[in-house]
């Protein structure tokens, strides 16, 4: 069995999460303080604790959601001996997920991922000002009929596929006005749903630029190490291991289409036959299903998750 470790975005999210992890394993309580220490601030609290609003906040969800993911990586490697490089053939990262795979596979450190995704969750915060953006998920939507339906819809304003997340279900963003004419035009068009998303931002599209630019700033003052696996990345959806292609793709990835559906499909074209979704949530592993249901997926978030894994 080949398989690929897979990292969640952003809405994966919940006050607890890390918790029992944390209260499990010493490896873990480890990686959050190094994340809290790296930040200056009492991450790990808030994503114990909450107040939700404030956990959801981008500046906050964005290290907290890669603390998770890579607490499991280093219960899976102290109490299994289960190594990325080993066991492996491919990583892969929803949006700030990629952060977290290549943290995992050694192309950040802990402290510099931590310190990127506050500054990427509070540059997207600034690029563009509340209300002005919007994101909105079409159901039953293919990627083509999306890419038509938000052209058509765009006017003068930005509106563009931002998420192709599996077939029937692709994220568009933009501004709020071309989102609604997107909106309208796909209700229009006879296709079953669309979904305005409650986010604070219209990620992944050019209103992004300011954050894109940002990043750019950021990532050239990091050094970054060949990850250990190739990553697939977001922009492209071919793996990925030179350091300098990847510190370009991820300014890209600000505005550019997470193109997940053709990532999974890659990967299987590829040899993978697993997807392994370290971290908070299940929606990687849920997606999955949809792509393609010869993958077999799994999503390990708890000590239970983790024991279940490692003893199979």
């Amino acid at each position: 069995m080949s398989n690929a470790v897979v990292f969640p975005g952003q809405g994966s999210q919940a006050v607890g999460m890390g918790r029992a992890l944390a209260e499990g394993f010493a490896e873990a309580r480890h990686l959050f303080e190094e994340v809290d220490d790296a930040l200056g601030q009492n991450l790990t609290r808030l994503m114990w604790e909450g107040p939700e609003d404030q956990l959801t906040l981008t500046e906050n969800a964005q290290p907290a959601l890669m603390s998770v993911s890579l607490a499991v990586m280093r219960v899976l490697e102290k109490q299994g001996g289960w190594r990325l490089a080993d066991k492996a053939a491919f990583v892969a990262g929803h949006s700030l997920g990629e952060y977290s795979a290549l943290a995992a596979a050694g192309t950040f450190t802990v402290a510099d991922a931590a310190r990127l995704l506050k500054l990427r969750g509070q540059a997207m915060q600034k690029a563009v000002p509340v209300g002005v953006g919007a994101m909105a998920a079409l159901l039953g939507v293919e990627m083509a009929e999306a890419n038509a339906i938000a052209a058509e819809a765009a006017g003068d304003e930005i509106c563009q596929a931002a998420n192709d997340n599996a077939s029937g279900q692709v994220v568009i963003s933009g501004h709020k006005t071309a989102i609604d004419r997107a909106i309208a035009l796909a209700a229009e068009k006879g296709f079953k749903r669309s979904v305005l998303l409650p986010v604070s931002a219209p990620f992944h599209c050019k209103l992004m630029q300011p954050a894109a630019d940002a990043m750019a700033d950021a990532l050239a003052k990091v050094t970054l190490a060949a990850p250990v696996v190739p990553l697939v990345a977001n922009v492209t959806a071919a793996p990925s291991s030179d350091p300098e292609a990847i510190r370009r793709q991820l300014v890209e990835q600000v505005t550019g289409t997470v193109r997940w559906r053709e990532s999974v499909l890659a990967m299987k074209d590829l040899g993978v036959d697993r997807l392994i979704e370290a971290g908070a949530g299940k929606v990687l592993a849920g997606l999955v299903k949809r792509i393609d249901k010869d993958i077999s997926a799994l999503s390990l978030q708890t000590p239970e998750d983790i024991d279940a894994f490692l003893s199979a």
